[in-house]
């Protein structure tokens, strides 16, 4: 029996399922002392439980994502539409080391699932979708690659592609909070005092941190109408990128239009709502989190379970050494270095939303770090696709890789 639940029944859901995450967090002392996102606690219990539906009663209970993916481009409206060139400028050396950091560790990544896979018998090129291509890519990225790669011979690769990001959802939701949390106690790091915050701030135009501020309704429906602009107006370029043969993911051009509204107000001295802004983007990346990890079937992952948690552990180590010891020593071994690396680490193996869920759980508990939120986004919703995608086209151009006559799925 098949269960189809869309529309507002699915926003619904979505809530509940965050206030289970957070009601779990605040009773389970291990879930806030490592700093796990709510919507990855909520999110993991209500999909086990849809399993357990399946495995008794037999019924398949799946969910319509347009909601969610709607929410994911309003997510990234939000992210562009507080990008101001002057923030980039204040953040330029930070931002250039941290993507050189990122294009070293996709190579990293890569090496480890292709040697990984090889070694298990099966073609390297799957372990592409073990590197790079599922984790550091996400959804997208797996699906978009694995059409072409089972024209060329890899069967399932697109379903194997899909398995692997889903677990790296998750392991970058899980391992991000714990790396934080052992930095900043091991280091016994500190945020910047109060008073070098609040300058920070004013320089870039952000206001008093320990202001509350309710924004007025105006300053609401404008950020609505802003964030509808971005969304509809990227979607206007999408298409017509699409007609000339140029594909790029909707979230990136939404972006990108933000950018251009918010630093074209910012020359016509407009001032934009960052609380509003601020508060748009915590609940469209919230309400994203809950319902990409209450939808996971995972039942369907069962196929090729042991090589896939193989590989993810291998990822899992690889990355917590990468996070703890070069992003942490390199970002400038101090506290936004830490948030930094626990951002890393989510968009690394997951996605930029769920590095940001991380950086938002230790920030929330120690203070904030702009740094962190400056420079992550910025890396992994812009310039880590464009990298990711030279690497992978490097990596299917080796002569061991470019050769995928017809292979057995990797099992």
């Amino acid at each position: 029996m098949e269960i189809l639940i869309q529309g507002s029944d699915v926003l619904v859901i979505s809530i509940l399922v965050w206030f289970l995450g957070a009601s779990i967090n605040r009773k389970v002392d291990f879930l806030d002392r490592y700093s796990i996102p709510v919507a990855v606690t909520g999110g993991l219990i209500f999909s086990s439980l849809i399993a357990l539906v399946y495995a008794s009663a037999g019924w398949k209970i799946s969910f319509d994502m347009a909601i969610r993916d709607t929410l994911l481009l309003v997510f990234f409206s939000t992210i562009g539409l507080t990008s101001k060139l002057r923030l980039l400028k204040e953040g330029g050396k930070a931002l250039a080391m941290l993507l050189l950091i990122a294009t070293s560790f996709l190579v990293i990544q890569n090496v480890t699932g292709v040697l990984l896979v090889k070694s298990m018998g099966a073609h390297p090129a799957y372990g592409l979708f073990g590197g790079s291509v599922s984790f550091a890519g996400g959804y997208g990225t797996a699906i978009a690659w694995g059409g072409p790669a089972e024209q060329a011979g890899l069967k399932m690769a697109k379903e194997i592609g899909i398995a692997f990001a889903t677990f790296g959802l998750i392991a970058g939701g899980v391992l991000g909070g714990p790396v934080g949390e052992f930095l900043i106690k091991r280091q016994k790091l500190k945020p910047l005092p109060a008073s070098n915050v609040a300058a920070s701030l004013e320089k870039i135009g952000g206001g008093d941190p320990k202001a509350v501020l309710v924004p007025p309704i105006s300053s609401v429906l404008g950020t609505i109408m802003l964030l509808a602009i971005c969304v509809q107006a990227g979607d206007l370029v999408n298409d017509l990128l699409f007609s000339r043969g140029v594909t790029l993911p909707g979230f990136l051009t939404s972006m990108v239009v933000g950018i251009i509204i918010t630093n074209g107000a910012d020359l016509l001295k407009i001032e934009l709502s960052d609380t509003a802004l601020e508060r748009g983007g915590e609940l469209s990346l919230q309400l994203f989190l809950c319902m990409s990890l209450m939808s996971i079937q995972l039942w369907t992952l069962a196929q090729a379970i042991g090589p896939i948690l193989i590989v993810l552990g291998a990822q899992i180590i690889v990355m917590t050494v990468f996070a703890t010891w070069i992003v942490f020593r390199f970002m400038g071994r101090d506290y936004d270095a830490a948030v930094i690396a626990s951002g890393f680490a989510g968009l690394g193996l997951g996605a930029t939303p769920v590095g940001i869920a991380n950086m938002n759980a230790l920030t929330s508990k120690y203070g904030p770090s702009l740094k962190a939120f400056l420079i992550i986004p910025l890396v992994g919703a812009f310039f880590i696709d464009l990298v990711n995608a030279v690497v992978i086209k490097f990596f299917v151009g080796l002569p061991m890789l470019s050769q995928a006559a017809s292979q057995v799925p990797l099992q």
